[in-house]
């Protein structure tokens, strides 16, 4: 079977339920209760979150036909568009349909974007590219954020601790539109084109894409020079994307593992001798992941947020690029099924990360 964007996110789903199954079926019944009543929790959750996507995309003035017609359109083209998109209906059918459409995989149909290409599969050739930043940027954050955080508190009130403090105040604060551009400055202009500024890749680089990872598509291939082009065009969008979030990182896991250091049970692991290190790194660290996962399944939807700004900056063209581009040329179905996309990701993801919290610590399981 050819591997296609399609079947990994069909693979991926398997193994999960699989997963889940196996959770449920060995786990103690505390453990089985709590996920079960969470998977049956987030129906509803995705469902509000599609419907507020449905609203808001309502009380746009006009709908998506009146919005990019040209003037002196003939009335009965209007016409037959308006009914081909469905606006035409009294506004219950319109939402029947449109979660009937969702279930079914169907998005409708580009208008100006791409017109008349189904947007389901300009968004499955989009939203590979969002991921190839998001998930790098994760695991940025993660590893520096938490790791930089952890030191600072270990050296709390010292040199490191306040430097850390200043880095991710700083790291916060610049937005990320600017820090791309400064990234794309010193990088093209002063470095001289040290790293690529733009682009998934360069114009001569070829290779076949059969999942639109272009990182998976080129080992395939088996063409490694192509891999590290990839990989090169992913090192600034990645950096502009993840640097805010490890500031926030610093600034949760220093506070957390400040307060850990304090209870009583590190005092009792430093008095049976164990090294500072092993202590802090070890066992206070691990203490602290809760409020950490907290934040990362928070933290997702800043990220996709954070995406449309960053591949708007680095002609990156991913989910972000795709609804910069609908709502500029007004092509609201294209909108419409990208923020709810969004909305789906956010949703499954709060679940998955609820999910992890209760293996994390059982205190939870409620």
């Amino acid at each position: 079977m050819e591997l296609t964007f399609g079947t990994i996110c069909l693979g991926s789903l398997f193994f999960l339920a699989i997963f889940l199954a196996y959770v449920i079926a060995t786990g103690s019944a505390s453990l089985r209760t709590y996920l079960i009543t969470r998977l049956f929790l987030t129906i509803p959750t995705v469902w509000i979150l599609v419907t507020l996507v449905f609203i808001i995309m309502r009380l746009i003035p006009g709908d998506p036909i009146t919005a990019t017609i040209k003037p002196g359109e003939n009335p009965e083209r209007i016409a037959e568009l308006q009914a081909r998109v469905g606006v035409d209906k009294p506004i219950h059918e319109q939402y029947i349909n449109y979660i009937g459409d969702i279930l079914t995989g169907d998005f409708g149909r580009s208008i100006t974007v791409e017109p008349d290409r189904p947007v389901i599969d300009i968004i499955a050739r989009r939203l590979p590219a969002t991921l190839e930043l998001v998930v790098p940027a994760i695991l940025i954050m993660l590893i520096f954020g938490v790791a930089s955080g952890a030191f600072a508190a270990k050296h709390h009130k010292g040199i490191a601790d306040y430097s850390f403090r200043i880095a991710g105040i700083v790291f916060y604060s610049i937005p990320i539109f600017w820090m791309g551009l400064m990234l794309q400055l010193f990088f093209g202009v002063v470095l001289n084109g040290l790293l690529p500024t733009a682009k998934r890749k360069s114009g001569y680089i070829q290779f076949d894409t059969h999942t639109d990872f272009f990182l998976i598509d080129t080992l395939i291939e088996g063409n490694f020079d192509a891999f590290l082009n990839v990989v090169s065009h992913m090192i600034l969008p990645t950096i502009t994307l993840s640097l805010a979030l490890i500031g926030v990182f610093i600034r949760l896991t220093r506070s957390n593992m400040i307060e850990i250091l304090q209870e009583d049970f590190v005092t009792a692991a430093h008095a049976r001798g164990i090294p500072e290190n092993r202590v802090v790194y070890r066992h206070a660290l691990r203490n602290s992941f809760i409020p950490i996962m907290t934040l990362i399944g928070l933290q997702i939807a800043v990220l996709l947020g954070g995406a449309v700004l960053t591949e708007t900056t680095f002609s990156w063209p991913g989910m972000g690029l795709l609804l910069r581009d609908g709502i500029a040329n007004r092509d609201y179905i294209v909108v419409q099924g990208g923020v709810t996309v969004f909305a789906l990701i956010v949703g499954i993801t709060s679940t998955i990360t609820d999910i992890i919290y209760a293996f994390i610590d059982p205190r939870i399981r409620y």
